[in-house]
């Protein structure tokens, strides 16, 4: 019992309860939102009357409700556009400005020795610790000669 209470006391099963229960909220008034005032500027521009989210089309009598498809459309792209713009998009500024990722494009050639990959420019493997000076050459890059 005392490893589950640990469990649910970490900070991340609390943080991710409370997202949850604050996306669920959010949802809902978007929700009420796209039902309340989107979709009925829809039915107004395109002629149809009443609640839009109700209406449905029928083929051979099978009946398709559109207005309730196109209202949840709609909700998913409100709710994902503020999340992008209002979390994602400023989560990632920051990580780019405090976080600055090293340059991963290093020139790599592999030792001769131990054939691990080791920055072009060393002179000693960090793994077998040969020295590779002249060695460490470039691929389509001639040795030098002294």
């Amino acid at each position: 019992m005392k490893g589950f209470r640990s469990f649910l006391l970490r900070g991340n099963v609390v943080d991710l309860a409370v997202g949850i229960v604050i996306g669920a909220a959010f949802t809902a008034v978007v929700n009420g939102f796209v039902t309340a005032f989107l979709t009925p500027l829809m039915g107004l521009a395109t002629g149809t009357v009443g609640d839009y989210s109700k209406k449905t089309f029928s083929v051979a009598g099978t009946t398709f409700p559109f207005g309730a498809f196109l209202n949840a459309a709609i909700s998913f792209l409100l709710i994902s556009a503020v999340i992008y713009f209002l979390v994602v998009l400023p989560v990632s500024k920051l990580h780019a400005r405090f976080l600055p990722q090293k340059d991963l494009a290093e020139p790599k050639v592999d030792c001769p020795e131990c054939l691990s990959s080791i920055p072009a420019a060393a002179t000693r493997c960090a793994f077998c610790t040969a020295v590779v000076g002249e060695r460490a050459v470039l691929p389509g890059q001639a040795h030098k000669h002294g």
